[in-house]
């Protein structure tokens, strides 16, 4: 089979603090991976591993393999991986810039010059995070006049225009209201068709209705992990099921 992740006896310190401990386990290609687990669980350390975001704290260290495409994530350049390995983050964080060159700004960062081939990918990457309708008669004004679920949106964007392999979301409904959760969401199973996704959520109800799989960590462990409809309805762990009822988190 084929992976797009491998990650083998990971452990992950800051400074004295153990946040993931041995976990192994693999990420598919083309699907979206949901990550749940209660605060302190490991899973956002696990999802900044991926693109190596993690190094930027200085007590970092670890041990263990994060392979990417067949290669350790630690021999790869890391400005090349995290342009292959996207980002969303939690609370939207738009460019001060228009709409046009929010998304513009990382096709130009990536030397593409040629104004006709930049408006394309601009417009491409909005009708794939589900927002051209919304803007194609604003793209000059400011990106803050959006509301936060369009610039959520704007953000998938911004990342899908640099044509990553993979994109990570860190809880990025967080903030968001029922509608702007579920466009968010129906851009993430389209998405699949062309990348990778994983998925850190604290709503188990989101990482059910989305994810392919679906991964439990707890106290830094990887506890399950197996097709989303088996973890909802027939988890091997009493913890997951736990977790999954609400009794804890």
């Amino acid at each position: 089979m084929v992976i797009k992740f491998g990650i083998k006896d990971l452990n992950i310190w800051f400074g004295s603090t153990q946040a993931l401990k041995h976990v192994s386990m693999e990420v598919l290609p083309n699907e979206i991976l949901s990550v749940i687990g209660p605060s302190n669980s490991g899973k956002t350390t696990f999802l900044r591993m991926l693109n190596r975001l993690n190094d930027l704290n200085p007590g970092f260290r670890m041990s263990g393999e994060v392979i990417f495409e067949k290669e350790n994530v630690k021999k790869i350049d890391v400005e090349l991986l995290r342009r292959k390995i996207g980002m969303v983050f939690a609370l939207p964080l738009p460019l001060p810039l228009s709409i046009f060159e929010n998304v513009a700004y990382g096709v130009r960062m990536h030397g593409l010059a040629n104004k006709k081939r930049i408006a394309e990918k601009v417009e491409d990457a909005l009708k794939q995070g589900y927002l051209w309708d919304e803007v194609k008669d604003r793209m000059s004004e400011s990106a803050f006049k959006l509301s936060g679920g369009q610039q959520q949106r704007l953000c998938i964007a911004r990342t899908l225009a640099v044509e990553p392999d993979v994109i990570l979301f860190d809880e990025p409904c967080s903030g968001l209201d029922p509608i702007s959760t579920a466009k968010v969401e129906d851009a993430m199973v389209k998405l699949k068709e062309k990348y990778t996704i994983v998925l850190v959520t604290n709503n188990v109800k989101q990482a059910a209705r989305v994810g392919d799989r679906t991964a439990f960590f707890l106290s830094g462990e990887l506890i399950e992990l197996d097709k989303t409809e088996k973890i909802f309805t027939v988890p091997q762990d009493k913890r997951t099921d736990g977790y999954i009822r609400g009794k804890f988190g």
